[in-house]
This record gives C-alpha cells, structure tokens and sequence, in this order.
C-alpha cells in the first residue's frame, strides 16, 4: 500500500509515524516533507499548494491513499481534485473547508444551528468596524475572516487595541486578503480546549480531549502563534463536558454542513472555551490540529488507516479507535523571534540524545538537511513530546527531552500541561 502525506509540519510528521506503525507496513512519500519525515518517507518537492502536479505525482506512483495536513490545500480544493481524477483521498472538499477558510461562513452556521458560540459582527469597511467597536467596548476579539495560518484573531483587552487591530488586519492587510472582512467577536473566558473528531458526514467518531497553549509566552503571555504545545487528555472536558460537545457542537455541525449542500468529510476540530462546564465554541477548523496531533496520535492505540478508509468510504459506523491511558504532552520548540521575524539555517544539536530519553517522540516541523546536518528551516521547528504514568510524568519525560536540544536562539514555553496538573492537584 503506497500513501502520500501532504506537508511539512510536526503534524504531518507525526501522522506519518502513526501510519509507519501500521500492521499494513505502507510505503510512505511526503510532499515536500521535512528532516524528519525524511526517515521514514520519500520526500518529494512538490509544495501543498501545487496541487495539479500532487495529482500528477499520485497517478504516476499509483498512490493508494493521499492524507492533507494544512488547511491551504483544502481550502483550494485539493480532495475536490484528486477525487475527480479517481484518487483516494482523506480531508475536507472545498466547500466543507469553508468552515474553516471563513470565520463568517462558520459563524453564520453557528447562529443557524444554534451551536453555542459567542457574539459577532461581520463587517467590510474598516469605519464601520471601528464604529462598532465603540458600540460594544472592550474585552473584544477581532479576527481576519480568511485563513491566517492561526495568528488571525487578536484578543484585544483595551479599545486602543482593538483600533490597533483594525488597521493592522484591514488597513496594513498584515495578513493578506484574509483581512478584507473582519469579524469582531464576543471576548469568551473560560478554559481552552480542543475538540477533533472524525466525520464522514454522518457518524461522528470523537478523539481524545486535548489543549492547545496559542500565546507564545508563559502564563498564556504575548501575541498567539500556531501553538506552542499541546497535552491530551484535557481535565477540563469531563465525561459530562464531552456528552455537552457531541450533542451541542459536534452533531449539529456535521448535520448543519449537511444540510447546506456541504456534506463534511475529514477531521472536524472545534476550538472550544469552556467555563461552568459549558462549551462554547471559539472557532471551527477542518484539519487534525497543530500541535493537537502530536499528543493524539502518541495515544492513539490502534491502526490509523482504517479509520481513514472508513471516513472515505462513509461507513464511519463501523470504525472504533483505541486510546491509550497513559497522557502526553508536546512542546514546541521555535525560532528566536516567532511569530514575527526569524532566521532560518541554524544548526540543531541534541537530537538523538532526546530522541534516547523513554518516552520521548520528536516530530520535525521546520527543519531541512543542509551539509548533512539537520537545521531550522521555519518558525515552529520540533515537536517533543513525551508520554508518562500520569500527567506530571510526561510533563517531566517530555521537557527531559527538550532541554537536551538546542540551536541558537532556540525558544519554548516552560508551563507547557500547567493547567492539566493544577486541576489534577487542585
């Protein structure tokens, strides 16, 4: 069986080491791949969005099985493609990734479907943003309504900064055309938490629970990033909370899609704030999350292919997965300067020493070969994570793992699986 990854981050990577696993023993390609996917798959230098020659590529090598990774191919209609040509393919179709690709669109089915979610305002001129943001005062969140690679929504605590927001996304377009429209937004508060399931547009079979740390700083300080780290399972989604997502979130997503012409297929993720023991949702996203996936698929004990086929094929019903007990926890390790500015080509040391360390997995993200050495080739550039007894362990095992790495100008949250520990302390 020959598979194809689309990608080159710590979630593709880490995908790509659940698939390895499989009793099925595929062959593995990515495109383009990274330093460490490259261990395990041929790496080829087609990029995520060159989607005619993926097609390409897939029909000569006679792919059986082409997984996405980032939401940009999906949003440009990468599945909608490779089906058309007759390919197997896991991940959302175009219209479906809408979900994702426009906050408005996902807002307006939340209003719908009466998903819980927070209040909005979907505006296209920057007066008439600013005027209303007079209206409704501050705590506010402004967001770019187009993709933003996760750094689109500004969680702003004065008025002040939510006219800095304004011109930074509307008027400065410091995220393209993704900031053409805006949506200001209710400030939620409450707990983070994120919420994967896969779908094949009926039956609706959940992940694990995980948490996601967006700010790149500790105590959830400074601009958001991709996230900074991730850990599963996540004490703030109870047996009760989990029950709330699938009936409130989850379900009524899934059957909304469907009933407006855009039946969803892939990985459903609901960004979800959670207080009182009350979802809500922050946002949809139509992709395993980064770095969700790195915790998940360490946990996940059973074979990940034929949950994809299933999702294909819609017969979701018959799938199961199982989870191991044990937690985990990811860190991520970055770029001095991310998410703004930083250099590339730094030269990383420590890895096979981490890599010894029990219960360490490191996953690549931005990393590339040069000279025979592995070296930083992105803002977020590994992935660490470690597995443990309970939560404190794999804290512990996983930041064992991280302070054997370093590369100039290395940078990485300290408080990574806090919140967990606390709630199982307090």
């Amino acid at each position: 069986m020959k598979i194809l990854m689309v990608g080159s981050g710590g979630r593709e990577h880490s995908l790509l080491w659940k698939l390895a696993q499989s009793p099925q023993n595929p062959l593995l390609y990515a495109a383009p791949g990274n330093a460490g996917m490259a261990q395990i798959a041929t790496c080829i230098s087609i990029g995520v969005t060159e989607i005619a020659s993926l097609v390409e590529f897939a029909l000569q090598e006679r792919i059986d099985l082409t997984l996405v990774g980032p939401e940009v191919p999906l949003t440009l209609g990468i599945v909608d493609e490779f089906e058309s040509r007759g390919l197997k393919i896991f991940g959302a179709r175009r219209d479906a990734a809408m979900i994702e690709g426009s906050k408005s669109f996902a807002k307006n089915l939340m209003r719908k479907y009466r998903i819980p979610s927070g209040d909005y305002e979907v505006l296209d001129d920057p007066k008439k943003a600013r005027a209303y943001l007079e209206k409704v005062g501050a705590p506010i969140v402004v967001k770019a309504d187009g993709l933003a690679a996760g750094k689109g929504a500004i969680v702003c605590p004065t008025l002040e900064a939510a006219h800095e927001a304004i011109g930074m996304i509307m008027e400065e377009r410091v995220f393209g055309d993704a900031g053409a429209q805006v949506v200001i937004e209710e400030y939620l508060t409450g707990e983070e938490a994120s919420f994967l399931a896969f779908t094949d547009g009926k039956t609706v079979l959940p992940m694990a629970s995980s948490q996601d740390h967006k700010p790149i700083y500790d105590h959830d300080q400074g601009p958001n990033t991709g996230g900074m780290g991730a850990y599963s399972p996540a004490p703030v989604v109870t047996d009760a909370v989990h029950q709330k997502i699938m009936e409130r979130v989850m379900l009524p997503a899934v059957r909304g899609m469907a009933a407006e012409g855009h039946p969803y297929k892939g990985v459903l993720y609901a960004g979800l704030m959670i207080k009182d023991g009350e979802p809500r949702v922050l946002e949809f996203n139509a992709r395993f999350g980064d770095p969700e996936a790195q915790p998940l698929v360490v946990r996940m004990g059973s074979d990940l292919i034929p949950v994809l086929e299933a999702v294909i094929a819609e017969r979701l019903h018959e799938a199961t997965i199982e989870w191991r007990s044990e937690p985990t926890v990811c860190v991520v390790m970055a770029s001095g300067g991310y998410p703004g500015q930083y250099e590339k080509g730094k030269v990383i040391s420590g890895l096979d020493e981490a890599a010894s360390v029990p219960g360490v997995v490191i996953f690549h993200a931005g990393t590339t070969l040069k000279n025979g050495k592995v070296v930083t080739d992105g803002g977020r550039v590994l992935n660490v994570t470690g597995i443990g007894k309970d939560i404190r362990q794999a804290i512990a095992t996983a930041y064992q793992g991280v302070k054997k790495i370093y590369w100039e100008g290395v940078h990485y949250r300290n408080d990574i699986g806090k919140k967990a520990l606390d709630r199982m302390v307090g």
